[in-house]
């Protein structure tokens, strides 16, 4: 079986088959198949206290201390079948843990074999607390995010370190890219060739009066620089197309679709179900709003914009039917919650859901999304040939 063919999750066939402890029949994973395992996506859980894992951690795992996995693991992973790996000091504690998780329900557990000081004479990735320490002044700024179980030390540590493409500085990037300055976002990549006009004020907050005729991204990256001086920014003045949007997406986590076509839209999914990266989607008009993330490859049972949107629509455009200036606003600050949320690891991101905003009657409401199995973007058959 190619490495294309196998699902995440899957152990290759040369790999050592899973053990069970003698003790439990509980299935174990030496360190090097766990982590073999967590780069296809199983979630990593290091199921110590927090104080424990100052010593150190296996790199990209999420601590849940066991007594707290029963409430808080359904924050972070809703997908009972996903895989998920336990890992704690000596690999006892992580044994009880898959016996638990069992009995909550999760059907694809594993402990790994050792535990932490197993993974570390495997010389594995580890991240130590040292890793996550910030400076005096980030403590001041983020301070708000300190205080969040959710977030701490550790996941700004990962904000700082994330990489976000915004494809798009009007309506929808201008809020979105923000607030993932304002939290932290350590590089954001803006994808725009326009330039700012008086009619883009109204809602394009991140302009200015100044800025009137002025590259859209020359503007944009000025407001960021006043907002955070520490976010990075990275300027692509083109625009995106399918010849061009496997190589602009390269070196990013993730994608937020800001744009205002079709052409556009479709090339962004097609590039980013190629790359197995989530894609944050919006779409405005008159005083509506809907907001999704399109992500494949999070649980290989989820759909792509092509799938929910096959064909493109023939509504008025922007320009024809005009939009309330917050709406957009609304719809990229969701997609920047979104983004946010991607990049800490935490909540249940918006995979398999459309959420339709109506700020007129300021309703909220909600339907599921399923892939098509027919998909030519993101169906196995399709994302099989991509990859032969």
């Amino acid at each position: 079986m190619s490495k294309a063919q196998r699902k995440p999750g899957e152990v290759e066939a040369n790999a050592p088959a899973v053990t069970q402890s003698s003790q439990s029949g509980i299935p174990e994973l030496a360190p090097a198949d766990a982590y073999r395992l967590q780069q296809r996506g199983a979630q990593l859980i290091d199921v110590r206290g927090p104080e424990q894992c100052q010593t150190g951690m296996a790199r990209q795992a999420l601590n849940i201390p066991r007594d707290h996995l029963a409430s808080r693991l359904p924050d972070h992973i809703t997908d009972t079948s996903r895989p998920i790996l336990t890992i704690c000091a000596q690999g006892k504690q992580s044994l009880l843990a898959v016996a638990e998780l069992q009995v909550l329900g999760y059907r694809n557990v594993h402990s790994v074999t050792g535990g932490f000081t197993a993974w570390q004479a495997a010389s594995l990735p580890v991240s130590y607390a040292s890793d996550s320490v910030l400076s005096d002044s980030q403590q001041e700024r983020y301070a708000r995010h300190l205080s969040l179980p959710e977030v701490g030390p550790t996941g700004q540590r990962k904000l700082l370190d994330s990489k976000v493409l915004l494809v798009g500085a009007g309506g929808l990037g201008s809020p979105a890219a923000l607030y993932l300055a304002a939290a932290g976002v350590g590089t954001l990549g803006i994808v725009d060739d326009d330039r700012v006009e008086r009619s883009n004020l109204q809602r394009q907050v991140i302009h200015h009066e100044a800025s009137t005729g002025s590259k859209k991204i020359a503007s944009a990256s000025h407001t960021i620089r006043q907002l955070n001086q520490a976010t990075h920014v990275l300027s692509h003045d083109v625009r995106l197309t399918t010849d061009n949007a496997d190589e602009l997406i390269a070196g990013y986590d993730m994608v937020i679709d800001g744009s205002d076509n079709f052409a556009t839209r479709y090339a962004l999914n097609q590039a980013c179900v190629a790359a197995g990266k989530p894609l944050v989607f919006a779409a405005v008009e008159a005083f509506q709003a809907q907001v999704a993330v399109f992500w494949p490859a999070y649980d290989h049972q989820s759909a792509c914009y092509q799938c929910v949107f096959p064909q493109p629509g023939d509504g008025p455009s922007c320009v024809e039917a005009g939009v309330l200036g917050v709406v957009p606003g609304v719809a990229g600050i969701l997609q920047a919650t979104e983004a946010l949320k991607l990049a800490l690891q935490i909540g249940k991101p918006l995979v398999n859901r459309l959420l339709r905003i109506d700020t007129l009657t300021m309703r909220f409401t909600e339907s599921r999304t399923m892939p098509d199995p027919d998909c030519k973007i993101c169906a196995r058959s399709a994302i099989k040939q991509q990859n032969m």
